[in-house]
């Protein structure tokens, strides 16, 4: 009886270790670092931080580009800073109001850090907070303890804005949307790096969710084409460039578009539509089976709005 209760204490033990989220920043450029998050769905094991999140190092504090999807995530973001630096995170970017981009903000908030997101983005986790936990409760459960809805208390409501954080240049982009209605993007011109949000996706298929505009969302395309950054850190997916955020992205959203306004116009049934759009360009990104179907079907109908 002992044996098999040390046993189970063990198996125990080892499940609790490999269900740990782990947060690890790679350089990308001088002071500047990103966390891949995985590309698949949120789950226990990546405690629904299923997104990137960035990193900037000044000389007066961190800034700190998304906050994760619970206070048990941020603290594990916070582990994560404390090996690169030992500056305390001075300020919060939200990118956008997803889940695993804001419902940290709490456990930073007591560290004293400043919250920043566009109107738009607050706005949007006002009335999806509760949606976002009650989704979460069942993936996360007890890991989701001291998780409330902490919001941004610096609101941007301009398309930019450009600010000095510790001595270093940050421009904060929006441009009306596109996966979530206050999708920013994070411009450093000094490194010429972009983290984008959820504006670009690599390496999966993106989502079109019932808060998206994929009009807007081709528009704040444009802005990343006229920035040409040198390295772009997606909201999900490896650091990367231009050619590969363009056909991971803006080409999946163009002929999806495209394709749309052509069955609106004939008139021809959303169902038959979703059937008849070819996704052989795009079969390589991972979700791309499960993702599409319901990408058409919302793409349809906001055609049909405009």
């Amino acid at each position: 009886m002992m044996k098999n209760t040390i046993l189970g204490i063990i198996a125990l033990c080892s499940t609790t270790i490999s269900h740990a989220l782990e947060v690890n920043f790679e350089a990308v450029a001088q002071g500047v670092y990103a966390h891949i998050g995985d590309i698949g769905g949120r789950t226990a094991e990546n405690e629904g931080l299923n997104a990137n999140i960035g990193l900037v190092v000044t000389p007066k504090g961190a800034v700190l580009i998304d906050s994760g999807a619970s206070y048990a995530s941020a603290k594990a973001i916070h582990e994560a800073v404390k090996r690169i630096t030992p500056q305390p995170v001075r300020w919060v970017i939200n990118t956008g109001g997803q889940d695993h981009r804001w419902l940290g903000n709490g456990y930073f908030k007591e560290q004293g850090a400043e919250v920043f997101a566009h109107a738009a983005a607050a706005a949007d986790m006002r009335v999806r907070s509760g949606d976002q936990l009650a989704a979460l409760r069942p993936i996360l459960g007890d890991k989701l303890q001291g998780t409330v809805p902490v919001y941004p208390a610096r609101l941007v409501d301009t398309n930019d804005l450009r600010m000095d954080l510790g001595g270093r240049p940050v421009e904060l982009l929006h441009r009306g949307g596109g996966h979530t209605p206050g999708d920013t993007m994070v411009w450093l011109p000094d490194v010429k790096v972009l983290f984008s949000g959820d504006i670009i996706y690599v390496e999966r298929l993106l989502a079109v969710i019932p808060v998206s505009n994929t009009r807007q969302w081709l528009v704040a395309f444009a802005e990343v084409e006229k920035l040409n950054p040198m390295r772009i850190v997606p909201g999900h997916g490896h650091v990367t460039e231009l050619a590969t955020a363009r056909a991971h992205t803006r080409d999946y959203l163009q002929a999806l578009r495209k394709h749309m306004k052509d069955a609106v116009d004939r008139n021809e049934d959303i169902s038959q539509s979703v059937r008849r759009f070819d996704l052989s360009p795009f079969k390589q990104l991972a979700n791309a089976d499960d993702l599409h179907p319901g990408n058409a079907s919302r793409t349809y109908l906001e055609i049909e709005r405009e």
